[in-house]
């Protein structure tokens, strides 16, 4: 988990330094590079037929969804604070929690209800909504947080047939063709060391999302989850060591109940057996 935490922590920080790149120039690179990592998942009886799946409506659900978040952070991370977005993209789980109940017909006891409650509040707190002055870029983020807890619905429902590089595999390729149609509307040539930066954003994505699956596999959830709140640290840091930017006391707040939030409807999941929501993948 702490490498997930890691990787993830530095694609952000790459995808906010690449402002100067169209957005559509961004995804293809963390779509075509994301495959990396995957090609050495496919078995070999599977390099043939790589493709075959039973559930290609729902993998197309799946990816659209996560493009979408994709786009959604990605606006985000240029727009905002670095600590803030992290801080708005942990109430992924919160709204994971009101999905499993349309698309699921999970039953929600008091207890997350209650997070849920506590988790909005939260949000509420963060993006401070006014007539006034509010900041569209603020949308953002919990666009981001919708569109993954659908992502956590899907994968949910396609994991029970099919294997987890060929979800990731599809999402890889999807977002690759959605990068390369805005060639025409203007890419900018990368010099050699922003092509590195610009191809590690799709490594890094890669190996954070395998590490992930990997760490919830391989260890108790209770024991690796509380790690990824690290990258609220790592987001506090990095947001003002490099663009002198500083949460603000509200920010703080807020991210504390949304975490708390998410913390509470974790350990009811592992309570009741279920799989718990996925807090990053994409």
């Amino acid at each position: 988990m702490f490498i997930s935490v890691c990787a993830f922590s530095l694609m952000d920080l790459i995808v906010k330094w690449s402002e100067i790149y169209p957005l559509g120039e961004v995804i293809f690179f963390r779509g075509f590079f994301g495959i990396i990592p995957l090609l050495f998942l496919i078995p070999r009886e599977r390099f043939n037929n790589f493709y075959y799946t039973k559930r290609a409506g729902l993998h197309f659900l799946r990816c659209a969804s996560g493009l979408i978040a994709l786009i959604s952070i990605f606006i985000a991370l240029r727009s905002l604070p670095l600590a803030t977005v992290v801080s708005i993209s942990f109430a992924a789980p919160i709204f994971t929690t009101i999905l499993s109940i349309i698309f699921l017909s999970e039953r929600v006891g008091l207890y997350r209800w209650l997070a849920v409650i506590v988790g909005f509040v939260g949000i509420i707190i963060i993006t401070e909504p006014g007539l006034s002055s509010l900041n569209i870029y603020y949308i953002y983020p919990i666009i981001f947080c919708l569109g993954l807890s659908y992502v956590a619905i899907a994968i949910r429902q396609l994991s029970k047939t099919e294997p987890v590089w060929l979800i990731s595999l599809n999402f890889s390729l999807l977002i690759s063709i959605a990068g390369i149609i805005t060639i025409p509307f203007g890419w900018i040539m990368p010099s050699f060391k922003d092509l590195f930066l610009l191809s590690s954003v799709g490594i890094l994505g890669g190996v954070a999302n395998l590490w992930l699956s990997q760490s919830y596999k391989l260890s108790e959830v209770s024991l690796v989850t509380p790690l990824k709140y690290l990258a609220l640290i790592f987001g506090i840091f990095f947001g003002y060591l490099i663009w002198d930017e500083i949460p603000s006391l509200k920010t703080l707040l807020g991210a504390s109940l949304v975490i708390v939030s998410s913390i509470i409807i974790f350990r009811r999941e592992i309570l009741l057996k279920k799989q718990p929501s996925i807090t990053r993948h994409e």
